[in-house]
């Protein structure tokens, strides 16, 4: 598998011109784009926006291959492939290396960004409107790195890519909407796949499930599903999980004869420790007194 470490052979080895910075680049095409025509990795971030015609990516663990406007977002170190690519009218890459950012706050600030974990297919999806706004800002980031790059550039370039990334952000929050609106909310269907893991007495042989493991059943990335959840109801996806397993823990301790311990395994907690912790932190009292309170 190709490991691009710097941006020159990358360039070099997919036909573009020559980086202008050698920890930072950008590149508009508008043709067959070729770059990854094997499966590779880098050390750089990646983000683009195509209109793809024809060709497939690879991510993740999806395919995708369908022909509509998109942005994508890669991080350093994540397997990708692109086959014969071919967009329509026009697209762009821009290329970030890890340390092009260090000593500035998008180092850290980077990484609050989920989108750089979503799955191919989510993408993100943009309205006319959207498109131009990004294409706007990267007009400003091209006009800067094509202008003799001096003491301020790296700077005002970064500026921009922030700004990207929040409009980024804020676009991806509306998608979350309008998904939520044509396919029922999420909260739902997140609901209903607990309630398939609990009935088909996956609890007691794997354990509550994670946040990864209901990802898979819904067909999404953990990343996508939690961002998601936190938009509709301002909590994430283990959180969901958690208050899930402790109304089923005030249930069985309404109705039960079993022993706080028996409880917590049956639930599938690792420890009672644990359990104990997070009915506490959810209820307010520990399980031994909820379960003393009923029966006084």
């Amino acid at each position: 598998m190709k490991h691009y470490k710097n941006l020159s052979e990358l360039h070099r080895q997919n036909g573009f011109p020559p980086p202008q910075n050698p920890l930072f680049s950008i590149y508009r095409n508008d043709h067959v784009c070729t770059i990854g025509d094997r499966e590779f990795t880098s050390d750089f971030y990646m983000i683009g926006l195509k209109k793809i015609l024809s060709g497939e990516i690879v991510y993740g663990r999806t395919k995708f291959d369908h022909e509509c406007g998109l942005m994508l977002f890669f991080k350093p170190r994540q397997v990708i492939e692109m086959k014969n690519l071919e967009v329509d009218i026009d697209g762009f890459l821009i290329f970030i290396h890890e340390d092009y950012l260090n000593g500035h706050s998008l180092h850290n600030d980077i990484k609050k960004y989920h989108y750089f974990d979503y799955e191919i297919n989510e993408a993100l999806h943009l309205s006319p409107t959207e498109e131009k706004s990004i294409w706007d800002l990267y007009d400003k980031i091209n006009a800067e790195y094509y202008n003799n790059q001096d003491e301020y550039s790296r700077e005002l370039i970064l500026a921009n890519v922030d700004t990207l990334l929040k409009y980024s952000q804020r676009f991806y929050k509306r998608q979350f909407l309008n998904r939520a609106e044509s396919s029922g909310k999420m909260v739902t269907r997140f609901n209903e796949e607990i309630d398939k893991y609990v009935a088909s007495g996956m609890l007691g042989t794997k354990g509550f499930p994670s946040v990864h493991d209901m990802a898979a059943r819904l067909n999404i990335s953990a990343g996508y599903l939690t961002d998601l959840l936190k938009q509709e109801t301002g909590k994430t996806a283990l959180e969901h999980i958690h208050i899930y397993l402790i109304s089923e823990a005030k249930n069985l301790l309404l109705g039960n004869d079993k022993s706080v311990s028996e409880i917590a395994y049956a639930l599938g907690f690792e420890s009672l420790a644990y359990f104990s912790r997070l009915f506490k932190k959810e209820v307010g009292v520990s399980p031994n007194s909820f379960k003393k309170h009923l029966y006084n």
